[in-house]
């Protein structure tokens, strides 16, 4: 079996033009850690043959900020002398230098880990303005050393030993040693590319592109587009703009050709949006090949009349496509969702060798099973922001995947050129579905207020641009540079922290970035940018992220709704909002509620289907372990264990309910938890599947609240 990996190597533009500073560090930290570290690990098994995908915006930013032609605005910030912060930035540092994953990049670190609890986990105006004058001249030159130490992945550790040397001296940094961590940050991003460029020159690697500012193509060629998909959405009056899609695609060939030394012959679609108006464009643009996901597949053959009444297995996904609209075609592989999710989403909660053994697991069952005669199968996904979450980084995990790739008979490591110049697709596809890698639809990006606000911005600032052009004597070179400012606006990445989907920490500067795009159209031109432009989309919200419990409840055991009252006092998390920066389109959980009464701790979980295990881990007031397993038809065993150390644990003798109908319901003796210590409550939750972990509720962090007393109901008291 052909197997084919696609890695995507993704940041949008976080530089203002004018002013020649990146506001986010986000390019300069993911070359030291994920893109230095990706390439590296494959020099140890030369044998596996990978595909990244390198957006030209990227690219574009890495060469900058190697050749000094903009300013990292944290990098900055931290070469600064301690002595020569302004408050302003002593606070900005106290908010940004602990923008990174704490239990694998912070906790690790007694030092660092010291700095966080110094400043607060959580921080507001308020508590900032304290922080700053509890951080001595050494705690901020420790902090700007960790934040940029921190974010050296393990291929940088070996490149440089020195960074070894300061994790272990881990405190009392002096300034050359913090001008050597960020020097060292300097030569990797004059290294990294031509690194995938050598990897390219041994046939080790092949780079694909995607239209130059990552936009979502359909979405620009006409926003109407979403209401195939999207039927009953509020969309935005109309934009449509089919030659900024040319004109992305030309310029992320041309940047191609000049770094990597030829055209891409592939196309990672940005976001896997797809539309089939846009076959013609790549074809124009000389892209052969594309990739997106699984699910634009089966909505195309849904529709394509040479399917019709045919029963649609899911194993013609593992071959290539050829895809049609009107005279034009262009060739395709649709990525197999599940493992491909399972690596980006689940495999660091796991032992790498288990993530890998369930890998390899699942591939050697496709290959038994496939009957194409050139069957292949696609895993792609976010090639940098999964590592993050990993102890070391994945590096104990992608290699002993290559190797394993590399050491099995019947699989074969394919670049998706090679693959297809040798079997060229037979199967065809005349109707291809319109929406992107994420349920095959646009709901991310548009329909709601914020997102339909952005793209009406962009019409009119393009609409004023086009206006101008056409009746003034324009030079030439600030058109150009106007015109970049509407392809950078036209971004993904804008609309995807608009609306409720998603949210970070950095939303408002990434909204402040957007309309700095479309200001600097403005600018360029000589015109004060609308008063509109300086009013932040994004709405300011307090985030929260599950409420408490606020009565007893008395809940039946049917694990269904028999009293509409008798949930109505339980504290309740919305799984489905829990979203971070990426994406899981697989999640089990729906929603999950918790509270109690006098007798019981009650759990209620709204999933997909029956789940096979959860376990809640307590953590305070006592540590216990609950683990709940899916028995025959609707019963499930539940068990309980306490521990002191929370490391040993033994059972618990004790009588606990569980029961599946519409949901699972759990009822445990309060008595059994320890929560006669008082105090706070503090759990979470599991959902485990074949022993790996699936689902963790929150995501990071645990659900806390104080244990109730017996004033616990009348201080709750409502009409």
């Amino acid at each position: 079996m052909n197997v084919i990996l696609l890695w995507h190597m993704h940041q949008p533009y976080y530089v203002n033009p004018l002013t020649k500073t990146a506001m986010m560090p986000w390019v300069r930290l993911h070359s030291v850690k994920g893109y230095l570290d990706m390439i590296d690990l494959l020099e140890r098994v030369p044998n596996v043959l990978v595909n990244f995908n390198f957006t030209p915006v990227l690219v574009k930013q890495i060469e900058e900020l190697a050749n000094g032609e903009v300013t990292d605005l944290w990098e900055s910030w931290s070469r600064k002398p301690v002595e020569e912060l302004h408050v302003d930035e002593k606070k900005r540092i106290l908010e940004d230098f602990f923008k990174l994953n704490w239990d694998t990049m912070v906790k690790p670190y007694p030092r660092y880990l010291e700095l966080l609890h110094r400043r607060g986990m959580t921080w507001s105006e308020q508590t900032m303005d304290e922080a700053v004058s509890l951080f001595s001249a050494e705690d901020f030159r420790d902090l700007q050393v960790w934040y940029n130490l921190a974010w050296c992945g393990h291929s940088a550790v070996r490149r440089y030993p020195v960074l070894d040397e300061l994790k272990k001296q881990g405190r009392d940094f002096t300034e050359e040693q913090k001008n050597t961590v960020l020097d060292i940050h300097r030569e990797i991003l004059k290294l990294v590319l031509s690194l995938y460029r050598d990897a390219v020159a041994r046939g080790q690697v092949e780079i694909t592109t995607t239209p130059y500012f990552h936009p979502i193509m359909p979405l620009v060629y006409d926003t109407d587009f979403a209401r195939r998909c999207m039927p009953h959405a509020t969309l935005p009056l109309r934009f449509s703009a089919p030659e900024d899609v040319r004109a992305q695609l030309r310029l992320a060939q041309e940047q191609h050709e000049r770094v990597f030394g030829q055209k891409a012959r592939g196309l990672w679609p940005s976001e896997g949006s797809i539309a089939p108006e846009l076959i013609p464009l790549f074809q124009d643009a000389g892209i052969e090949y594309f990739c997106t996901d699984e699910g634009n597949l089966f909505h195309s053959l849904e529709h394509d009349p040479a399917w019709a009444g045919k029963h649609v297995d899911h194993l013609e996904l593992f071959q290539g496509w050829r895809i049609r609209h009107d005279d034009a075609q262009v060739q395709a592989l649709f990525r197999e969702r599940p493992l491909s999710d399972f690596i980006g989403f689940n495999a660091a909660r796991n032992e790498a060798s288990r993530s890998v053994d369930y890998l390899m697991h699942h591939l050697d069952h496709l290959a038994s099973i496939l009957t194409h005669p050139h069957q292949a199968v696609l895993l792609a996904l976010d090639g940098e922001n999964a590592w993050e979450a990993f102890a070391d980084g994945g590096e104990k995990f992608l290699t002993l995947f290559y190797q394993a790739l590399a050491e099995r008979q019947n699989f074969r490591t394919r670049r998706l050129g090679g693959y297809f110049t040798e079997f060229p697709a037979n199967a065809e596809c005349t109707q291809l579905h319109t929406g992107s890698w994420i349920n095959s639809d646009f709901d991310i990006w548009i329909g709601d207020p914020e997102e339909n606000k952005g793209w009406e911005w962009i019409g009119q600032t393009r609409q004023f641009l086009v206006d101008r052009l056409a009746h003034n004597d324009v030079p030439a070179e600030t058109a150009m540079k106007a015109w970049w400012a509407i392809y950078a606006a036209e971004g993904s990445d804008w609309f995807w922290w608009y609306g409720p989907d998603f949210n970070t920490d950095c939303d408002f500067l990434f909204d402040e970035l957007f309309r700095t795009h479309l200001q600097n159209v403005y600018r360029l031109l000589g015109v004060t940018p609308p008063a509109y432009l300086d009013v932040p989309i994004c709405l300011p919200s307090q985030a929260v992220p599950y409420t408490l419990p606020h009565r007893y409840v008395q809940v039946g055991r049917k694990g269904q709704v028999e009293n509409y009252f008798e949930w109505v006092g339980a504290g309740q998390f919305d799984i489905e909002q829990q979203q971070t920066a990426m994406y899981q389109s697989d999640r089990i959980g729906r929603q999950l509620y918790f509270g109690f009464n006098h007798e019981h701790f009650v759990l209620r979980l709204d999933a997909s289907h029956r789940p096979e295990m959860l376990v809640v881990q307590f953590t305070t007031p006592s540590p216990c372990r609950l683990t709940i397993e899916r028995g025959a038809r609707t019963a499930y065993h539940a068990h309980l264990e306490q521990s002191e150390d929370q490391v040993t644990y033994h059972p618990v003798d004790t009588a606990i309910h569980a029961a599946w109908g519409e949901f699972l319901v759990v009822l445990v003796p309060k008595s059994a938890l320890g929560w006669d210590k008082g105090g706070q409550i503090s759990f979470f939750v599991q959902l485990m599947e074949k022993g790996l972990q699936k689902e963790r509720y929150p995501e990071r962090g645990a659900i806390e609240f104080p244990v109730p007393n017996a004033q616990f109901e009348a201080s709750q008291w409502f009409v």
